[in-house]
């Protein structure tokens, strides 16, 4: 079942990578992802998310392309299923079509989270709805009046696992495989109604029994709104993750 687990997301990158590689307009591009990540349950039932990312533009170190921020309220099924709603604010730094300005996002999220552990080996799913407003570009240098509006509907599946017996413990280190499918939708959507493609190797190291570090190379292949250009992203992601339960403190 590993093995073909494994195989299986491998097959997904070399498959979106050769799609990528054979398009004639599509853009290269090399970058670096920071994030951070807090989910903290408050009770039984409820619980807060927290996140922040920071992406550079290209060449792994020229300028800043996005920021995020993120929230959410966590509604706990059972210990291993949850409900989050939440709002996130993006900020797109000066690009090709807004060269002297920072185009805003605000955009509403619902997502639902299970997960299924096999011995010390993890599975995570998650899907996520997502309501963007992005406000209106007049020209290189000013904003319009409005926002355009779409969906998106992300699906994210995630497998750990160890690569030595402290399972969770301080010290340990896990292999993280993931991939992730983007899908647009809503009547501005045209051309690009699939959006991207995330493909996730990395290393997990276990820093404290609430937080650990991961580090690994990400994939991204995105088909843009006029749906014969595309990207190709390939960056090194750096994230920080706490997991604190208040339950005991109470």
């Amino acid at each position: 079942m590993k093995i073909i687990i494994v195989s299986f997301f491998f097959m997904l990158l070399i498959g979106f990578n050769a799609t990528a590689q054979t398009t004639k307009n599509s853009e290269h591009l090399n970058q670096l992802w920071f994030s951070y990540f807090n989910q903290t349950r408050v009770s039984n039932k409820w619980g807060i998310w927290t996140d922040a990312s920071l992406r550079t533009k290209e060449d792994f170190v020229d300028n800043l392309s996005l920021s995020i921020v993120r929230v959410g309220l966590i509604y706990y099924v059972a210990d291993n299923i949850k409900f989050t709603t939440g709002y996130a604010w993006a900020n797109y730094f000066p690009g090709d079509n807004h060269k002297n300005i920072s185009q805003t996002e605000h955009r509403p999220w619902h997502q639902i989270q299970w997960d299924t552990k096999y011995g010390k080996k993890r599975m995570v799913h998650w899907i996520r709805l997502e309501e963007r407003f992005r406000h209106k570009i007049l020209n290189d240098s000013t904003l319009k009046k409005g926002y355009n509006f779409n969906y998106r509907i992300r699906y994210n599946l995630r497998y750990e696992l160890p690569l030595d017996k402290k399972g969770s413990k301080p010290g340990a280190i896990t292999l993280i495989i993931n991939d992730e499918i983007n899908v647009n939708a809503g009547k501005q959507i045209v051309y690009n109604y699939f959006d991207q493609n995330r493909f996730y190797a990395g290393l997990k190291f276990q820093s404290s029994s609430t937080s650990n570090i991961q580090v690994g190379y990400l994939n991204v292949f995105q088909q843009l709104s006029a749906g014969n250009q595309f990207k190709n992203v390939n960056a090194i992601r750096l994230s920080y993750y706490q997991n604190i339960d208040l339950r005991h403190n109470l």
